[in-house]
Order: C-alpha cells, then sequence, then structure tokens
C-alpha cells in the first residue's frame, strides 16, 4: 500500500496555516497548465492528499513553498 501524505502532516512539515495552504492549493490546481498533476489529482470535496514521492505531491510542495523574495541590485559602479 502506497505511502499517504496529508495536507495536514505537509502543513507541519513546512510550518504555514493550512487554510492559506488550501487556498494557494485551489489557485494552483486551477492553471491546469502549469500544474498538471496537481490537477488531475484534485478531486473537489475530498481531503488534499497524494502518495508520497508523486508528480503531484512535488508540485503541492513547490507552490507551498514561500516564494524566494528577488535581492536587489547590489552592484556597486
Amino acid at each position: 500500500m502506497p505511502d499517504i501524505i496529508t495536507l495536514k502532516a505537509l502543513c507541519e512539515e513546512l510550518k504555514i496555516d493550512p487554510r492559506e495552504a488550501r487556498e494557494r492549493l485551489r489557485a494552483a490546481a486551477s492553471d491546469g497548465k502549469a500544474n498538471p498533476e496537481l490537477a488531475k489529482a484534485r478531486k473537489p470535496r475530498t481531503p488534499w492528499q497524494w502518495v508520497k514521492g508523486s508528480g503531484a505531491e512535488k508540485e503541492a510542495r513547490r507552490n507551498l513553498l514561500p516564494s524566494k523574495p528577488s535581492q536587489p541590485n547590489t552592484t556597486q559602479r
């Protein structure tokens, strides 16, 4: 039986709020071109959960990780 990872476990691991995570995942799943595996795995009215190591789980992680702030250009002339 494959290992299942839930949104709750992912949120605890990444230290993010589950409500914010669900909002981000809904937005990401609605963009099928950018996140095809996540869009295929999403079924309305079911818990967010993935098979550990699947493409959908990797896309979910990528969308939940905080975006890296752009660093200002600090080169001196």
